[in-house]
């Protein structure tokens, strides 16, 4: 019985394709795109090919000009998808279109005339960027995103401290935020404007207000003057402390100098002063800035914090006792520290008047009957005398154009004392200061050869003495000066 249906059923089916042969063929033959068919939502039915092809270009244009706003965190980009390269991948869609009820056996196009007749058919558009051009978009606008983060600190004002929130930190992986965009545009891209979000590490800034309050106490501070400083070198001193000012480093943060002082030119604030190179003293810009590390050195001691750098200058410098010093000069001498404590720190530092100063907040753990201080011990003194130079000057004339500087070798000891009592002295560094002689220049210009021959030969020996005895009985004042 069933092999019967089956057969009626053939045999029905042909009667009807029979009964539509003519209207299929006509069909056929025609050269438009078969009427209820769309390309998404851009209807085509009943279009020529090049009907069809414009009205794409059209819609695909349309779809170029939608906006794209690409977010990472609290920043954004915003391209349009032409900017992006957008382009359609399946392009024979048109075709395909044209295709429908005209190919394939009389089987098949009857069916797809059939289907049309009871819906519409809606082909898929598919479309894609050009991951390059996105790249290089991303790339280009970087700048507008990567921000560092701003941890959240202090301001002290009139003795007291204000909040100030900081700013989170963001970081765009390109690579991955070009596959994200492309991926939302092939497969889920609505044909609307569209916000993607990008792949980025955000880092929320460090602390908040209830860990900083806990700054407030007074854990280390020093002071040194500077009067008998240069207009020039003042101005470095000032513009280094500024810059140091205001710092707030949370517990295990390392914090240098140099890296927070630089760059040291005049562009930035910076002049020409003295400053030790090579054990002389040379003009160079930020000369004085050693005077800032040295005093914010001191507070720190103080303080207790962990010192991870420090140097002493080549030769002594006046402003504070020996081995108490902390030089900084190019790339290659820093003062660095980290902060131990388990709170955060606030670095404070002005100039007022003639003084520097430096002090160093946080929390206090320290028992209050506790109390240290250092002290320097002298291991050897090198006296480098005098160094004598004939010049061309007048006879007579002494010119003195190197200071001298004494050579020593020391040490800075720790001491700790509870209530009044010494219960500890622990060596804390050891410092070597370069010997640079006194230099005086004696003019031995004259026309009395015999004299000038007298003078050079005991400049030529070295030794003070001599050179008095040649110079006394024409040029007294001269003489007495070598001494000096």
């Amino acid at each position: 019985m069933r092999p019967l249906v089956a057969v009626m059923a053939l045999l029905l089916m042909g009667v009807v394709l029979f009964g539509n042969n003519d209207r299929i063929n006509a069909q056929s033959k025609e050269e438009g795109i078969a009427e209820g068919i769309y390309i998404e939502s851009l209807y085509i039915g009943g279009m020529s090919e090049e009907e069809a092809n414009v009205a794409l270009e059209e819609y695909v244009a349309e779809l170029a000009g939608k906006e794209f706003t690409l977010e990472a965190g609290d920043k954004q980009l915003t391209f349009t998808a032409g900017q992006m390269g957008l382009e359609v991948l399946n392009d024979n869609i048109i075709q395909n279109a044209l295709d429908v009820g005209k190919t394939g056996s009389l089987l098949k196009r009857y069916k797809d005339l059939a289907d049309l007749e009871h819906g519409d058919l809606v082909l898929e558009l598919r479309l894609g960027v050009n991951r390059d051009a996105i790249t290089a978009l991303i790339n280009d606008n970087l700048k507008k995103i990567n921000t560092k983060a701003v941890d959240n600190g202090l301001i002290r004002e009139n003795g007291t401290f204000t909040y100030v929130p900081g700013t989170t930190g963001i970081e765009v992986n390109v690579t991955a935020s070009t596959a994200l965009i492309e991926e939302y545009i092939c497969t889920e891209w609505n044909r609307e404007d569209a916000t993607v979000l990008l792949s980025a590490e955000i880092t929320e800034p460090k602390g908040s207000r209830e860990e900083l309050a806990k700054v407030k106490d007074l854990l280390g501070s020093y002071n040194t003057n500077f009067r008998t400083s240069s207009a020039a070198r003042i101005t470095n001193i000032n513009v280094a402390t500024d810059r140091i000012n205001g710092t707030v480093l949370y517990p295990g943060e390392e914090f240098s100098v140099n890296e927070t002082i630089q760059p040291r030119d005049a562009a930035h604030g910076y002049k020409e002063a003295g400053s030790y190179e090579g054990g002389q003293t040379v003009q160079s810009y930020g000369g004085g800035v050693c005077q800032v590390s040295t005093t914010l050195y001191n507070a720190v001691i103080l303080a207790e914090l962990g010192v991870t750098e420090r140097q002493s200058h080549s030769m002594t410098v006046a402003y504070v006792p020996l081995s108490m010093d902390a030089a900084i000069a190019g790339d290659y001498l820093d003062f660095k520290f980290v902060n131990n404590t388990e709170t955060p720190i606030y670095i404070e530092g002005y100039t007022k008047g003639k003084d520097l100063y430096f002090n160093i907040y946080g929390e206090e753990t320290r028992p209050a009957n506790r109390e240290i201080s250092f002290e320097t011990v002298v291991l050897e003194t090198m006296d480098p005398g005098t160094q004598f130079v004939a010049s061309e000057d007048p006879m007579g004339s002494v010119i003195r154009t190197q200071s001298k500087h004494i050579g020593y070798k020391t040490q800075l000891w720790k001491i700790e004392k509870v209530d009044g009592v010494e219960k500890n002295r622990e060596l804390f560094n050891k410092s070597s200061y370069r010997s640079s002689p006194k230099i005086l220049k004696v003019g031995i210009a004259t026309d009395n050869e015999a004299l000038r021959s007298s003078v050079y030969s005991a400049i030529a020996t070295g030794d003070a003495a001599t050179i008095y005895d040649a110079l006394y009985w024409t040029h007294p004042e001269a003489a007495a000066a070598v001494l000096n």
